[in-house]
C-alpha cells in the first residue's frame, strides 16, 4: 500500500467517524432524553406560553429531518446554539474554557511522558533491580487510583492541611497580579491538579515503554551491534530506544484526545475552570446545547488524536504503510 493510499484511507476513516458522531450527537440530546424544552420547563417551572416560545426559539417545532439539516448547517458554520445556563453562544462559552484545560492537560501529559519514559527505559535496561521494581510498582499504584480520590488526598494534605497550595481555581480572587506575579499565581494554582493528572498517567507510559523495550532488546540487530563492540549505552540510545518508542508515541497521541475529556473529575475536585468543570456545570441544569457542543468537541478531539496517532505510526514505521 502506497503512502498516498494509506493517508487517504486514514483520513476517510476519520471523516466517516465524524459523520457518525454528528448523527449520534443530534439524536443523543434531542430524541433520547425527550423534548429538551419540556425537560427544561420542568426544571424551571415555566408556564405553557413560555414552553411554546422556547420550543419555537430552538426550532424544536420543526420536523425531525429539518431539525437535523439545520443542526448540520449550524454545526458546520460554528453556530452551536445558545447556552441555557450562561445565555451566551455555546461556541463562546466553550472557547473561554479551552485554555485552562489545554494548560492542565499539556503540562500533565508532557511531565507524565518524560517521567514514564525514563522509568520504562531504566526498568527494561536494569530489569529486576530494586529501583526498577520500586519505581514501576509505585507508578502502577498511582495509575490504579481513581483520579478524583488521589486529587482529594492531595487537596486535603497539601492545600487544606499544610496550606502550601491554593484549594482551587486558577487565580487568586481579587489579587490583581500582573506580569510575572500573575504567571506565578497561575502556576501555584496549577500544581496540584497537574500533579494529580501526571501521577495518574505515569504508570501507563512506564509499563508500555518497559514492555516495548524488553521486546526490542531481544532482536538480532542488537546482538549484532554488541558483537561489533558498541557500548551498551550507545546500543540503548541509538538502536533500542528509538524502535521501542513507536508504541509509546502512539499511546501519547491517543491519550491526548481522551485526557481532554477525562480531566472532568480532576477539574471538578480543584474547581479548575476548564472544559471538565464546564461539563459538570452544564449537566447540572441540564444545558443541552452546551452539553451537545462539549460532546462534539470531545469526540472531534479523540478522532483527530486517533488520526494523528495513525499518521505518526505510519511515518515512524514504514512497514505499516505497506501492510
Amino acid at each position: 500500500m502506497g503512502t498516498r493510499r494509506y493517508l487517504a484511507g486514514k483520513v476517510a476513516q476519520a471523516v466517516l467517524t465524524l459523520l457518525f458522531v454528528l448523527v449520534f450527537n443530534f439524536f443523543l440530546f434531542r430524541v433520547i432524553p425527550g423534548d429538551p424544552a419540556q425537560i427544561l420547563a420542568r426544571a424551571k417551572h415555566l408556564p405553557k406560553e413560555a414552553i411554546v416560545q422556547l420550543t419555537e426559539d430552538f426550532g424544536l417545532n420543526e420536523p425531525l429531518p429539518k431539525q437535523f439539516a439545520l443542526y448540520v448547517e449550524d454545526t458546520v458554520t460554528g453556530n452551536l446554539g445558545i447556552s441555557y445556563k450562561f445565555r451566551r453562544p455555546v461556541a463562546d462559552v466553550i472557547a473561554s474554557r479551552v485554555w485552562p484545560t489545554v494548560l492542565l492537560v499539556g503540562v500533565a501529559t508532557l511531565a507524565a511522558t518524560a517521567i514514564g519514559l525514563l522509568i520504562g527505559i531504566y526498568g527494561a535496561w536494569r530489569r529486576g533491580s530494586k529501583l526498577d521494581l520500586s519505581t514501576l510498582g509505585t507508578s502502577l499504584v498511582f495509575y490504579a487510583m481513581p483520579e478524583f480520590w488521589l486529587g482529594i488526598l492531595l487537596l486535603m494534605g497539601l492545600a487544606a492541611g499544610l496550606g502550601w497550595f491554593p484549594t482551587g481555581g486558577i487565580v487568586t480572587p481579587g489579587a490583581g497580579f500582573t506580569g510575572l506575579a500573575a504567571a506565578t499565581d497561575v502556576l501555584n494554582h496549577l500544581f496540584l491538579p497537574a500533579i494529580t493528572l501526571t501521577l495518574a498517567l505515569i504508570g501507563e507510559y512506564a509499563l508500555i515503554m518497559r514492555s516495548s523495550l524488553l521486546d526490542v532488546m531481544g532482536e538480532d540487530y542488537l546482538v549484532t551491534a554488541r558483537a561489533k563492540g558498541l557500548r551498551d549505552a550507545l546500543v540503548l540510545r541509538r538502536h533500542a530506544v528509538r524502535n521501542a518508542l513507536l508504541p509509546t508515541v502512539t499511546l501519547v497521541a491517543l491519550n491526548l484526545g481522551f485526557v481532554v475529556s477525562g480531566a472532568i473529575t480532576v477539574e471538578l475536585v480543584f474547581s479548575w475552570p476548564g472544559l471538565g468543570l464546564l461539563t459538570a456545570e452544564a449537566a447540572s441544569v441540564p444545558d443541552f446545547p452546551l452539553l451537545q457542543g462539549l460532546f462534539l468537541l470531545f469526540s472531534v478531539t479523540v478522532i483527530i488524536a486517533n488520526l494523528a496517532a495513525d499518521l505518526i505510526y505510519g511515518y515512524l514505521d514504514p512497514r505499516v504503510r505497506s501492510a
